[in-house]
């Protein structure tokens, strides 16, 4: 999954956003029956490949009596401006996302499933330092205003640097992995799985940080326009309810689960090995208490803070933002940081919770 918040891709989720009429004062979403939802290739997401090929998202539709077409978007900033403009319904994204693209273009998004975060998926490293310490005064090579670009500042806060003495140098994803192996002199980057397995195969190359240390921090989540999931909760249960099915296959193991896995691996493009691995990183909410928990923690309100801060300060909340409190956040126990008469991102436990309760 390309984890990117890119300036290019805000504008253009803007916008999308007035085109479509998701800016304040639009209309309700009228009910429906035919819904799509997107998500891209990374491991927090894979689980709705199986989903699709093994027939338990169209059981749980039906349960409902709608249709819901799953899609593999090839385009992750895409997928997010298809879903801005209403052509998608819901879409996989890092929660940082969620809030930079569509919330801060003025559309009402709503998350209504978390799927896992990232648990040392996401790597600080380094050729010749110790501590990230020594990345005072360096260049490190990230994708700017990503996950990985937050992954750094926090790592350098924990260490009491001032993120502003480093220089970040932008480079894409598809090109980190293969410049910090062939240059010598691209010494620090911040990446993740599955890029980062070669980069820390150069020698000397070591691991100084990654996300396992922030846990919770670098979330994977669904999410919805704020209207239609008021207009149409079925759509919300049925993919809550098929989330957690496939989850217990998993979480189980035994035949079912080693078809999800060949599934998965399958559309991956990777091998049993590069599953695993990624697996191993990955802290799934394999159940819904466990989601909702994690939801309504008074830590998750810490966690959203930090993210929106990390995301103000580096002007992603665009132009008309004035302070970090421009959009509010409801956070799923009522909470609001920010403005409490701009809402424009929620996290909604509703779901989980019924889904915990067994109500879908």
């Amino acid at each position: 999954m390309k984890r990117i918040l890119r300036a290019a891709a805000l504008f253009a989720g803007l916008t999308a956003a007035a085109l479509a009429g998701g800016l304040p004062g639009s209309a309700q979403a009228a009910p429906k029956k035919n819904f799509k939802l997107a998500y891209t290739v990374y491991i927090g997401f894979m689980p709705f490949a199986y989903l699709k090929q093994s027939g338990i998202m169209k059981k749980w539709a039906d349960k409902y009596g709608i249709d819901v077409e799953i899609i593999q978007a090839n385009d992750y900033v895409g997928s997010v401006n298809q879903f801005i403009a209403g052509e998608i319904d819901a879409v996989g994204v890092a929660s940082m996302d969620g809030l930079t693209m569509p919330a801060a273009g003025g559309v009402d998004t709503s998350v209504f499933l978390i799927t896992d975060y990232s648990n040392g998926n996401d790597i600080v490293l380094s050729k010749t330092a110790k501590s990230v310490k020594d990345f005072a005064g360096q260049d490190v090579y990230l994708l700017q205003y990503s996950v990985s670009h937050y992954l750094l500042n926090r790592a350098l806060e924990k260490e009491g640097v001032d993120p502003a003495s480093v220089k970040t140098v932008n480079i894409s994803d598809s090109e980190v992995s293969a410049a910090f192996v062939s240059q010598p002199d691209m010494k620090h980057a911040v990446s993740w799985k599955p890029l980062t397995e070669d980069m820390l195969k150069v020698k000397g190359t070591t691991k100084l940080f990654d996300s396992s240390q922030i846990p919770g921090e670098i979330m994977d989540v669904f999410i919805g326009k704020t209207d239609v999931l008021k207009d149409n909760p079925d759509f919300a249960r049925a993919v809550t309810g098929a989330w957690y099915e496939a989850l217990g296959i998993l979480k189980e193991g035994g035949a079912k689960a080693e078809e999800m896995r060949a599934v998965m691996t399958s559309a991956m493009g990777t091998d049993a090995g590069g599953l695993q691995s990624q697996l191993d990183t990955t802290h799934f909410f394999y159940t819904p208490a466990e989601a909702y928990s994690f939801l309504t923690s008074a830590e998750n309100a810490k966690i959203w803070n930090s993210i929106r801060t990390f995301c103000f300060q580096q002007g992603l909340f665009g132009q008309g933002a004035t302070s970090v409190d421009s959009i509010g956040i409801e956070v799923a126990d009522g909470t609001v940081l920010g403005d409490k008469a701009n809402i424009k991102f929620r996290i909604n436990a509703t779901f989980a919770k019924q889904a915990a309760d067994g109500k879908l």
